[in-house]
């Protein structure tokens, strides 16, 4: 009996739930058995803001047991992932991916502009907090941690201490919890997260036979899209400081597929607010986004992003897939 593949992952229910699903989409495909394997990252045992972590904290330990081939391959919610490449492994395929937008949640059925002013709203990422801040709706919006459900209670709990929250739509969904989002947030409004709803299945570099069978599970549209956004982020090389926001959609142009990519680059307290968009084809999917990168950087772009004392590439939302 061929032995079961290691997949390594965190521990939580969403990542127990993505991990689940790839696993049985895996096994579905090539009928080869698979089996999780827990790891334990050093973002997972802090309690440290979200922002102050630091780069990769919720993929290094998962990236360890890949190279001491403890485990066979890792899922990670992709925009957790640095964008520094790491030599020795690769991400073999990236899932079709899920809704990138993110989700309100808030008391008695309110949608964002139904919010009063002063009302707080929490939510994990640089990001989502510049955004609002940008919209002047006088929201007192606070960073918080925790998982899905840890989240959910501060709004819908007995014990409720917010008026609303912000989370991935893409976590919610997986986690078969999508009911209580009253509101799905339009794009305009607050553009995603680079790479946000993917998925990255990475392995070792050099197992070309688990490479081959990964391959099988890639879906080439949200390859391109995830690739356009991330390496947008990479040439900006934003950090945990640095509320960068990218949406890639592909659609069907007068020539065949096109992108289309929004990203944008907003301070903290929203008072200043870069987007661009810029096309292309999947095949040019890298290009269209260090190009786009270089149009906001021209704009201004560096000074909103506070590059002074910045160590490298990163993410902008550390473990935010919660």
């Amino acid at each position: 009996m061929t032995a079961p593949l290691r997949l390594g992952t965190r521990g939580s229910a969403l990542a127990m739930a993505q991990s689940g699903q790839v696993a049985e989409a895996l096994t579905a495909a090539t009928g080869r058995p698979v089996e999780l394997v827990e790891v334990l990252t050093a973002g997972d045992q802090s309690n440290a803001p979200v922002h102050r972590l630091g780069v990769g904290v919720f993929v290094s330990a998962l990236r360890d047991a890949l190279t001491a081939r403890t485990i066979d391959f890792a899922v990670h919610s992709y925009k957790d992932l640095p964008t520094a490449s790491d030599g020795g492994l690769l991400v073999a395929a990236v899932p079709p991916r899920q809704d990138p937008r993110d989700a309100l949640i808030a008391r008695d059925g309110r949608t964002l502009t139904e919010l009063a002013p002063g009302a707080t709203v929490g939510t994990g990422a640089l990001r989502r907090i510049a955004q609002l801040n940008a919209l002047g709706l006088q929201l007192e919006v606070t960073p918080i941690r925790g998982n899905v459900d840890t989240r959910l209670a501060r709004v819908l709990g007995p014990d409720a201490d917010l008026d609303a929250v912000v989370l991935a739509r893409a976590g919610l969904a997986r986690l078969d919890r999508a009911d209580v989002i009253t509101e799905t947030l339009d794009p305009m409004l607050m553009l995603p997260a680079p790479a946000q709803g993917a998925l990255a299945v990475e392995c070792r570099a050099d197992d070309q036979d688990l490479i081959e069978l990964l391959a099988l599970l890639d879906h080439a549209p949200s390859h391109a899209a995830v690739t356009a956004e991330r390496a947008l982020l990479a040439t900006l090389e934003a950090g945990c400081s640095a509320p960068v926001a990218a949406y890639a959609e592909l659609a069907e142009g007068d020539t065949g597929d096109e992108i289309y990519l929004r990203g944008a680059v907003i301070s903290p307290d929203g008072t200043r607010d870069l987007r661009l968009s810029r096309t292309g084809t999947p095949a040019d999917a890298a290009e269209i986004g260090k190009a786009l990168a270089a149009e906001l950087l021209e704009l201004g772009a560096d000074s909103i992003l506070g590059h002074e004392g910045h160590t490298g590439p990163g993410t902008q939302e550390f473990g935010s897939t919660e």
